[in-house]
């Protein structure tokens, strides 16, 4: 009998530093941040930066992808880059967004909580990193 063993994906400390990043300059170029953090998918083995804006539902998702990109394009240090292909943008109002409110809130500054192995209202949530969840 054969069992296959899958490694979690680590969330490093360049990856917190670069979501640090990305909220501080979203914030700067203006663009509403209500909600951010990396969210660990294990259907996938992977972290995704998730950013959670009122814009995704009053501009649409491809003009929110372009502000960010415009952003990310121009963080000077590599390391402190998140590809867009690891950002997910969707609306403050999503019910993930709208699941983690429920048990946290952070203010509108930029923090740093790991919440890990935790279950809200029957959802389990593996392993999350979050910045802001106003």
């Amino acid at each position: 009998m054969v069992t296959e063993m899958v490694v979690k994906q680590s969330l490093t400390d360049e990856m917190i530093s670069a979501g640090a990043e990305l909220t501080r300059r979203l914030d700067d170029a203006r663009f509403i941040v209500p909600a951010s953090l990396w969210f660990y998918a294990p259907e996938t083995n992977g972290w995704r930066f998730v950013i959670g804006s009122p814009e995704v539902r009053t501009r649409g998702p491809r003009w929110a992808y372009r502000q960010i990109q415009t952003v990310v394009s121009k963080i000077p240090e590599p390391k402190n880059r998140i590809p867009l292909k690891d950002i997910t943008v969707i609306d403050s109002n999503d019910p993930l967004i709208k699941l983690l409110k429920a048990a946290i809130k952070t203010g509108d500054g930029i923090s740093g909580i790991r919440f890990t192995q935790n279950v809200i209202n029957g959802t389990p949530i593996e392993d999350a990193y979050i910045y802001r969840m106003t």
